[in-house]
């Protein structure tokens, strides 16, 4: 499919979806990493969309920043989600059900971001995480309510 054609709202829906089957990977912390690469992947294509230059250190560094920052006790809940993982059976349960959307609304969130950064012009070099921070809580809570809402068929099995 070409990504021009394509919304950017849809290019972030599409990704958020990935991103919360990324969160079910039952290994510890490797769920984390693919949500990162999930998120990676989709500010790729959001900066292809816009004819911005990627760079991927620059993006692991503004999404590392924006999610530390504007929400420790959502990221410190989900890193907790993720250790739980390591307990067989019950930790896999609790685990699969609080990473999953937290991955799922962080990856909306960062997307809406983006998408209102290029759309004024912005590039991956001038990103201000500070007065961004704001902005991704607000985002971050409609991605709640998006990632919630998803279909449990579509998150297993997202469309590429």
């Amino acid at each position: 499919m070409d990504e021009k054609a394509t919304s950017p709202n849809s290019i972030v829906k599409k990704y958020m979806y990935w991103s919360m089957g990324a969160g079910f990977i039952p290994i510890p912390f490797l769920d984390f990493a693919a949500v990162m690469g999930v998120q990676l992947k989709m500010l790729s294509t959001l900066a292809k969309h816009y004819g911005v230059a990627f760079s991927e250190n620059r993006g692991k560094e503004i999404v590392a920043a924006l999610v530390g920052a504007a929400l420790p006790g959502s990221v410190a809940g989900s890193a907790v989600g993720s250790a739980v993982k390591m307990i067989p059976v019950a930790g896999t349960i609790i685990g699969g059900v609080s990473v999953p959307l937290l991955a799922g609304a962080t990856t909306f969130a960062v997307g809406r971001v983006f998408i209102q950064h290029f759309e004024t012009g912005g590039t991956f070099l001038d990103f201000d995480v500070d007065k961004m921070k704001n902005h991704f809580q607000q985002e971050f809570e409609k991605g709640k309510v998006e990632a919630d809402a998803a279909n449990p068929e579509t998150v297993a099995a997202p469309q590429p």
